[in-house]
Formats: structure tokens, sequence, C-alpha cells
């Protein structure tokens, strides 16, 4: 069956710059994809692709386009992997076939994935790197919140950490360098993170430098971000972190990334699935060793700052964390909807 492709590229403005370790993020550049069926029936899904690989919406929709003629719904995710290489073009379409599959057959795709029911999940607010009065404002707002995660960078580290710790005393904290340490620096900050009960340390070491990891018995588990990709890039890892962060636009898509989590799980690798901090992604992630408190974390990279434009359409909201109301209290986001019905159909 023939699919009618219809691309949309937007940029999404934060209500404040986003300071990560390689660049200050002020808008969110995003491509949207909808797949129509001869029924009229639309699947969607939308990509901000990897931008440190240099994609960008322009070159996702290229890279689709190109592909037009030899889309179908008929397509499955090895399929749709053989003509498309990891990234974010194939993350749109895979998804989008996702989405447009379950409106066809009635059946939700969580549960077409094989998953056995849908639960809460916590998500960890995302605070950026900025001047100390930045960082105590959006610490003592976010000090209430179960889990947040820190951006760091190579001189902006422990005491970001302990600044927060200060004000989000019971919160756990994970913190994320975005590849700006050197082995010398984390092997001097890993006792200190652990000091300020620090849970996870996300891609501190430059992708492609990982075998500088070997030996090491971190006090504060790793996480393999940019050099966690596809299936491929997950044997060198399994020595050297103890964790990965899967992402539907690094691996090219909800197919790879339930593929990827299985051969995460076959090597020993504890998972959980969570929503990532870019739109329609998922990311999973080995659990933190919190004892007891162990729990499935998100990453939420600016979700309440971004001021998102007006929709005639509904669209995958980022962070469904909660298929049903539990009753805790914790703030809870759902997939919007149009007409009292669901705005899409995972």
């Amino acid at each position: 069956m023939s699919l009618r492709i219809t691309l949309t590229q937007e940029q999404w403005a934060l209500r404040e710059p986003f300071e990560i370790a390689r660049e200050t993020i002020t808008h969110l550049p995003l491509l949207l994809v909808t797949l129509t069926d001869a029924d009229g029936r639309q699947g969607r899904a939308e990509a901000a692709g990897v931008d440190y690989d240099g994609e960008t919406p322009a070159s996702m929709a290229e890279v689709i386009t190109r592909l037009g003629p030899r889309l179908s719904a008929e397509l499955d995710g090895d399929a749709l992997s053989a003509l498309l290489p990891a990234g974010g073009a194939r993350n749109a379409i895979d998804c989008a076939l996702w989405d447009l599959r379950a409106k066809q057959s009635g059946v939700s795709a969580w549960s077409t994935a094989g998953m056995p029911t849908l639960r809460p999940l916590t998500t960890a607010l995302t605070i950026g790197l900025g001047s100390t009065d930045d960082l105590h404002r959006r610490a003592r707002d976010a000090s209430q919140l179960p889990l947040i995660k820190l951006k760091l960078d190579a001189t902006r580290h422990i005491d970001v950490v302990r600044l927060v710790r200060d004000v989000a005393p019971s919160a756990h904290l994970i913190v994320d360098a975005n590849e700006a340490w050197t082995m010398p620096l984390l092997e001097r900050l890993l006792p200190q993170l652990a000091d300020e009960r620090v849970e996870l340390v996300e891609q501190p070491l430059p992708r492609g430098e990982d075998a500088a990891l070997d030996g090491l018995s971190p006090p504060v588990p790793i996480a393999a971000d940019e050099s966690c990709t596809d299936r491929a890039s997950l044997e060198p890892l399994r020595s050297r972190y103890q964790a990965v962060n899967i992402k539907l636009d690094k691996c090219g898509g909800l197919s790879e990334a339930l593929a990827l989590a299985h051969a995460a799980r076959a090597l020993g690798l504890e998972t959980g699935h969570t929503p990532s901090s870019t739109p329609a992604g998922l990311s999973i992630r080995h659990r933190p060793r919190c004892g007891d408190n162990a729990f499935h974390h998100a990453s939420r990279r600016g979700l309440g700052r971004l001021r998102r434009p007006d929709r005639r359409h509904p669209r995958h909201h980022p962070a469904v964390v909660d298929p049903d109301s539990s009753g805790d209290g914790h703030r809870r986001h759902r997939c919007p909807g149009t007409q009292g019905r669901p705005a899409c159909a995972w």
C-alpha cells in the first residue's frame, strides 16, 4: 500500500536558553512527518535529529524525500533499516509507521511491541548550565521533584552538584557531561559525586575514547549516551559502562530501540523504558543504583521550557508518563487529544 508523505519543518522556541557542554540551545528544530494511506488514515511522528552528527530538519527531509517511492505501509523495521541508516530520518518514518499501523489495526503500538501494561514513570527534570543565580533559581523551582538531571562541563561540575544538593537535599541526582571530561577529571570527580549521592554519570568522555574506561570500578554507575547508537555499538560498551541511553533519533526508530533493549538485556544490562529529552523519543536506561528506591527515569530536557506553536492537528506529546492516575500527587503528562479522542495511537 503506497503512502503519501507530508513533511513540515518547525522551530520550537525555548522559554530560556538551555546550555550544555557543547552548545547553548535557544530553539528546538524539528521535522514533522505525516504518512497518509489510501483510506485517509494518518501516522504522525517527529524527529529532532542527531545534531552532533550534523543532522538538521532539512537534511532529514531530503533523505525521506529520496525514499518516497519505496515507502509503503508494509515496511517493517528490518526492511526500513535496509533502506536508511540509523538517525533522525529513519526514526521519523519508523515511528510514523508504528502510529499508522496502530490506527489501521486498532491495536495500540505498546501492545504490538509486547509490553504487558502501561504504568507510571518518574521523569527527571534537566537543569542546564548557567550562572550561579540561574542555577539556584532552577534548583529551587525543582527542589520538590524526585529526580533531577544536571548538565555539567569541564569547569562547572562538582560546584554545580553541591549547589543543587544544598537546595534539593532529598532529590535523586544524575549528571551528564556530554563528552566534556577527560579520564583524569572523571577519576577525580567520581568520589566527590558519590559523596553528594549522585546516582548516574552520563557520557563523561568523548565518543571514541571509551577504552579509557577499561578496568575502572566506578563508585557511581556510568552511562553511555553518545557512544551508544544501535545494536552494532553495544558489544564494546558492555565492560566499560554500567548503563546505556537509547534514543530514537540515535538508533533510528522504535523498532531498533526495542531490538537494542533486548540485546542490552541479553548482555546483562537492566533497562527501563522512559521518554527521552526530545519529542517522539524513547530512552532506555540501566536502572540507577538507588537501593530499594530504584526506579526508571526519563530525561525531560526543557519540556517545561518549550513554547509550542498552536496546532490544528493532533501530535505526540513528548512525556507520556502516566497512563492512569496513581494518586501520589506527582504531576503527570498525557498525550493531548482532539475532540475527546487520543491524539495518537500509542
